[in-house]
């Protein structure tokens, strides 16, 4: 096993990351404040019930009406701090709902302000049609699919079916909008004085749209680059042959193609500077992970993807966690084996093991 990071090693390296980027301004409070980023353009918090405890939204002033980036979850909380911000708008109409991504706490709530507000969805199109995918009840994926994908992957049954009930009882799942207006890569949207490109990213989620105002050097970051954590990158039932890493790898290369002075606004975190640094701190991360499993691999036994998750997470992983934990070590796994450097071989039992090539 490659040798890791002592704790004081691990404290050194993100300090030594924090330092190498700028937060110019402190973060709102969940109670309804906007910070003003830059003109016309303001930075909200709303709770989360969980671990990650916040997400970032923003709202852009259009003059006669204003936009809105990304929703929170779908919760009575959430609900009461958008009637709060919209009220600093003072009876402008929201003129847009404009969703990164699919997931949950970016989109929860887009149906909601669509009919409160009587505003349209600007969303991708890959992240549309998953999202209505996985909120219809006629498109529920079979937990016996689910079943044999953790199977194949080692997970003990009784992990499998803590994990299950676990996702059972989640209560953020919304109904899907009934419509949206489709952003592409490369379109812009005027809002605000200001042209807002779209820049799609891949990896963390399908068709994942970042937005950039290059004139004022402004990043909508989402999810696609973060200032303290990994995005998650994960390998699901669906597609269990997929390549997340290499694509979200790829599409922060892109990112890196933006000015090295850009703004970045994440959904999670601190507003920073530094993105050419973060891109950078996050191809060493997964650089990090890979090896891990590499050193795994050269000790010469075959592995499957449960044995090498316990070897990249050396903690306790919750059953809520392990979707999420055991897809990451999947698509490091998949990556490693399109580079040609793991081999897998599915036994008569239906394991997933893994060798050095």
């Amino acid at each position: 096993m490659a040798q890791r990071e002592t704790q004081a090693q691990l404290r050194q390296r993100k300090a030594a990351e924090r330092e190498a980027l700028q937060y110019p301004l402190e973060a709102p409070s969940p109670e309804g404040e906007m910070v003003e980023v830059a003109p016309g353009l303001f930075w909200a918090r709303l709770p989360m019930p969980m671990a990650l405890d916040h997400i970032n939204v923003y709202l852009l002033d259009d003059g006669d009406g204003w936009y809105l980036v990304d929703t929170g979850l779908n919760t009575d909380e959430s609900r009461a701090c958008w009637q709060q911000l919209a009220a600093r708008f003072e009876g402008r109409p929201l003129k847009g709902v404009i969703c990164t991504h699919f997931h949950y706490d970016h989109a929860g709530l887009a149906s909601w302000l669509m009919k409160t507000f009587e505003a349209p969805l600007y969303m991708t199109h890959g992240e549309y049609f998953t999202m209505r995918a996985l909120a219809s009840s006629h498109a529920v994926v079979s937990e016996d699919t689910q079943r044999d994908f953790f199977h194949h992957a080692g997970t003990p049954t009784e992990k499998f079916e803590a994990m299950l009930a676990t996702h059972r009882r989640d209560p953020f799942m919304p109904e899907f909008p009934p419509s949206f207006i489709r952003l592409r890569g490369g379109d812009e949207l005027q809002i605000g004085g200001r042209r807002w490109q779209v820049v799609i990213g891949e990896g963390h989620s399908p068709e994942h749209a970042c937005l950039y105002a290059a004139e004022d050097a402004l990043l909508l970051a989402g999810d696609q680059v973060l200032p303290a954590i990994s995005s998650n990158v994960l390998v699901s039932d669906v597609e269990p042959e997929s390549n997340p890493l290499q694509l979200w790898l790829a599409s922060l290369d892109r990112l890196r193609t933006l000015a090295a002075d850009t703004l970045v606004m994440p959904a999670h975190g601190l507003v920073f500077r530094g993105l050419h640094a973060r891109v950078d701190q996050l191809h060493a991360h997964h650089a990090r992970q890979l090896e891990v499993v590499m050193g795994l691999a050269r000790q010469g036994e075959a592995f499957t993807a449960w044995e090498a998750m316990n070897g990249l997470f050396e903690r306790e992983i919750k059953p809520y966690e392990l979707m999420l934990a055991l897809g990451e070590t999947l698509a490091h796994l998949n990556y490693l084996c399109r580079q040609g450097r793991l081999l897998r071989h599915r036994d008569e039992s239906g394991l997933d093991h893994y060798r050095a090539q």
